[in-house]
């Protein structure tokens, strides 16, 4: 199947492995950092498993603390890098 992830295939898939990392559930607009759930060695985590998982390339003022602040934010960037690369027809 060549179809387009669904935000929502997207949004599972980023919490199922935040929660699973920090033991807990984790609520979508949950702030991670301000809830110390996670710490800069976990943030490089999270973009270095977000570009394999999804087979997206995090760069530049994409990989500003906004876009992985809540597992909506990088709900939110995957499905912006996902869609860049794809036609509009999709």
């Amino acid at each position: 199947m060549d179809q387009p992830i669904a935000a929502e295939g997207i949004e599972r898939a980023i919490t199922a492995f935040v929660s699973e990392r920090v033991k807990a559930e984790v609520p979508v607009g949950q702030d991670l950092f301000d809830s110390g759930l996670v710490s800069s060695m976990f943030a490089m985590e999270l973009v270095v498993h977000l570009e394999q998982e999804f087979s997206v390339q995090i760069l530049g003022d994409d990989l500003k603390r906004d876009n992985f602040r809540s597992i909506g934010a990088m709900t939110a960037l995957v499905g912006r890098l996902l869609g860049a690369g794809q036609s509009a027809d999709a």
